[in-house]
């Protein structure tokens, strides 16, 4: 399983209130982030997709929540 897949299930697995929270943090990141690269102290650029593209999967959760379309997924216990 790829890492991007573990960190979508992670996503999914959860509750609607804290990924909430989630999102203004990566957010917070993001801006940070954007921040650092105005002021030249940012040395890797790669991180600025990653955090719009956890903010984008994050928002795409939600919003199937909304809809109906997605549920929590229930975390294997084992």
């Amino acid at each position: 399983m790829s890492k991007s897949t573990k960190n979508l299930q992670q996503l999914r697995d959860l509750p609607e209130d804290e990924l909430r929270a989630k999102l203004t943090e990566t957010k917070d990141e993001l801006f940070r982030l954007q921040l650092g690269q105005y002021t030249n102290q940012v040395t890797s650029t790669a991180l600025l997709t990653t955090k719009r593209r956890d903010i984008a999967r994050i928002q795409t959760i939600l919003r199937g929540r909304s809809l109906g379309t997605e549920t929590q997924a229930q975390g294997k216990k084992a």
